[in-house]
């Protein structure tokens, strides 16, 4: 039977072909492919140019909550334009941007009290890293020395020089080492491939002896420990034990340490609740955020900091303490517009509340998985799912990267109406929180049946 190209369809892959340049994507073979080119979308689904419609199984890149065209944020945008787009926050204040830092700050673990926007995870963990670093020179007893970062292995915290200095992933970071600021890594919480060669719980969380023994030998120089609390998204969805977050707390503490928290990926019910720390009952001195801060649909960033940080930028214009920094579209009416939107559905809807039973529906369907002979390991936190795929499940062998498994599983998704994107050969599963029983049934099976298919059962 031949198959009818859509002409319309046709002619748009071939101008994305010839003018655009994809993040994150081998163009060479981009280029010989044929894009799929979404059109519109609607709760949980997203559909194409011609019509096909797919379950948008990771939030279109983990920011969607509501799904698509959710009434209160469409509407609230409308509403937004009819008073004003743009506002600066250098010298003015706007509406919006304020009343959205108040219900922020209402939220946020208890001690976050200051907000200072911007617009990207990149560039929230940049301000992090720098409020960090000023506020150790100007805090009551300085401390000018302290001058370096503490990250973990396998850590990402986004594409900017700074965040990619605290990054800890080579295949994303190692060609820009010359251009980067050095950092010290602390074993990551890995314990499917735990970097000691020991095994979860009998170990104590003995990779947390190696971030002590850091801090403990270099205190003077460090400013900060940066961590993606519970679940390190880009390294593959590892998930963190139990108390191993608060100990870092603890040993931010003991050794003098700001503990900046970047929540850009785990926030906004990804992992259960509204942000990751609270689980541990954990307060960071810096928190970052982004991506479902809108909902999904404008760019808007926060890095909210506790007053002990805040009071070292206190001052007056000749004093020099100002924190010098800002971005053009800081505190964009139609973002916080959106963003307050966002946070009413949470509310009105009870989103966090109701999660329980999809996060529990989705704990049984991976175990369905788990059992596949090259699934290695399958982790899940919250709304946040990892599926390792490896060639050997006793030896934990992974493929080869030339047979590009984890793509060939996401792309039989794909033709099972699931929209997924691997990182390696780990399938990632961050559906929109809006998805019913149903849909995550849909997903899961997508799922299962692809892996059978690329790898046997």
């Amino acid at each position: 039977m031949k198959i009818m190209k859509n002409e319309r369809t046709e002619n748009l892959r071939e101008l994305d072909r010839k003018y655009l340049w994809h993040p994150f994507t081998p163009m060479l073979d981009w280029i010989e492919s044929e894009p799929l080119i979404i059109e519109y979308g609607e709760g949980a689904y997203i559909y194409d140019t011609d019509g096909r419609r797919y379950l948008d199984g990771v939030s279109s890149l983990w920011v969607n909550t509501h799904g698509h065209r959710a009434a209160k944020i469409d509407a609230a945008i409308r509403g937004q334009l009819d008073r004003i787009a743009h506002s600066t926050l250098l010298g003015l204040g706007n509406v919006p941007s304020i009343e959205l830092a108040a219900r922020l700050v209402s939220l946020a673990p208890a001690g976050l009290s200051r907000v200072f926007y911007s617009d990207s995870g990149s560039t929230a963990v940049e301000i992090a890293l720098k409020i960090a670093f000023q506020r150790q020179r100007q805090r009551g007893e300085p401390h000018p020395s302290k001058v370096k970062f503490v990250t973990f292995v396998n850590a990402y915290h986004g594409d900017t020089i700074g965040s990619v200095s605290v990054g800890g992933i080579d295949l994303f970071h190692a060609m820009y080492k010359p251009l980067l600021f050095h950092s010290h890594k602390a074993p990551s919480p890995h314990c499917y491939r735990c970097h000691l060669g020991l095994k979860h719980p009998s170990c104590g969380i003995a990779c947390l002896d190696a971030l002590e023994d850091i801090l403990k030998e270099r205190s003077g120089e460090i400013a900060g420990v940066i961590i993606e609390p519970l679940v390190q998204g880009a390294a593959g969805m590892i998930t963190a034990p139990a108390g191993h977050l608060r100990r870092v707390r603890e040993l931010c503490n003991t050794y003098d340490v700001l503990m900046i928290a970047d929540e850009v990926a785990v926030g906004f019910g990804r992992t259960g609740r509204m942000f990751a720390c609270e689980h541990e009952g954990v307060t960071p001195d810096i928190m970052t955020l982004a991506k479902g801060i809108t909902g999904g649909y404008i760019p808007l960033a926060a890095t909210l900091v506790t007053d002990e940080v805040f009071s070292a930028f206190l001052s007056r214009y000749e004093e020099g303490k100002t924190f010098y920094h800002g971005h053009t579209y800081t505190g964009n009416p139609l973002a916080c517009a959106a963003a307050m939107a966002n946070l009413d559905i949470f509310k009105e809807d009870n989103v966090i509340e109701n999660l329980a039973p999809k996060i529990a529906r989705m704990t049984g369907r991976l175990k369905e998985i788990t059992g596949m002979d090259h699934v290695g390991d399958a982790r899940q936190r919250g709304m946040m799912a990892g599926i390792e795929l490896v060639s050997d499940k006793l030896s934990k062998e992974p493929y080869n990267i030339n047979q590009k498994v984890g793509v060939r599983v996401c792309m039989k998704t794909r033709e099972r109406g699931v929209i997924l994107r691997p990182l390696g050969d780990v399938v990632v599963l961050m559906p929109p929180l809006c998805v019913t029983a149903g849909q995550i049934d849909e997903l899961m099976e997508a799922v299962r049946l692809s892996i059978a298919e690329v790898c046997g059962s």
